[in-house]
C-alpha cells in the first residue's frame, strides 16, 4: 500500500510484531455471545467505537476495508493531533471480526495498529488491541515515554466504550 510510513504493512497480523518498534498487546473482555460479538465487530469496522470514545473521524469509506484512508484525531483547537491512516487489512470470521490500520505519512507515529474482537470457545467475547509504533515528529520524540503510557490508557478507554456499546 503506498503511503505508508513503515514498511511492514501487515505486521499486526503475525507474531512476533516487528522489532525496533515499541510493542502493544492488550485484551480486554467486553461481553458474552455471538450477538456481543456481532455488535462489537459493527462498532469497531464502523469506526463507531473511536468515535464514542472521542476521536474525530474522518474516512473515504463507512466501514473498514484494506485501502480506506482514515484521519483520527484527538483533541481540540491548535491542540488537535491528527493521525492520518490506511486500513491495511479487515478480518470478518464467525469467531473474529476486526481491521489494522497503519500510519501514513503525516501521522505522529510510524507504525500499525489493530482493533479485533474475538469470541473465545467458553462463549466470552474480548477485545484486542495489537500495535507496534515508534515516534515519526519531533513533537512524540520530545514525549518520549509519555507515548506509551497514553497509548495504554488510550486502548483501555476504547475497551471501556466498546464494552458500553454492546451491552446496553
Amino acid at each position: 500500500m503506498t503511503g505508508l510510513n513503515y514498511p511492514e504493512e501487515g505486521g499486526t497480523r503475525r507474531t512476533p510484531l516487528p522489532p525496533g518498534y515499541h510493542h502493544l498487546h492488550e485484551e480486554l473482555p467486553i461481553g458474552h455471545g455471538p450477538a456481543v460479538l456481532a455488535a462489537a465487530g459493527e462498532a469497531i469496522t464502523t469506526f463507531r467505537m473511536h468515535r464514542a470514545a472521542g476521536a474525530r473521524i474522518r474516512s473515504d469509506a463507512p466501514r473498514a476495508a484494506p485501502g480506506v484512508d482514515v484521519e483520527v484525531s484527538l483533541g481540540v483547537g491548535p491542540f488537535r493531533l491528527r493521525a492520518p491512516c490506511a486500513v491495511v487489512w479487515t478480518v470478518a470470521e464467525e469467531d473474529r471480526i476486526g481491521f489494522g490500520y497503519g500510519a501514513r505519512k503525516g501521522h505522529p507515529m510510524c507504525g500499525e495498529e489493530a482493533f479485533v474482537a474475538e469470541l473465545r470457545p467458553d462463549g466470552a467475547v474480548w477485545f484486542t488491541v495489537t500495535a507496534f509504533s515508534r515516534p515519526a515528529k519531533a513533537v512524540t520524540r520530545l514525549a518520549g515515554p509519555l507515548v506509551p503510557v497514553f497509548q495504554h490508557r488510550y486502548v483501555r478507554h476504547l475497551g471501556r466504550t466498546l464494552r458500553r456499546l454492546v451491552n446496553p
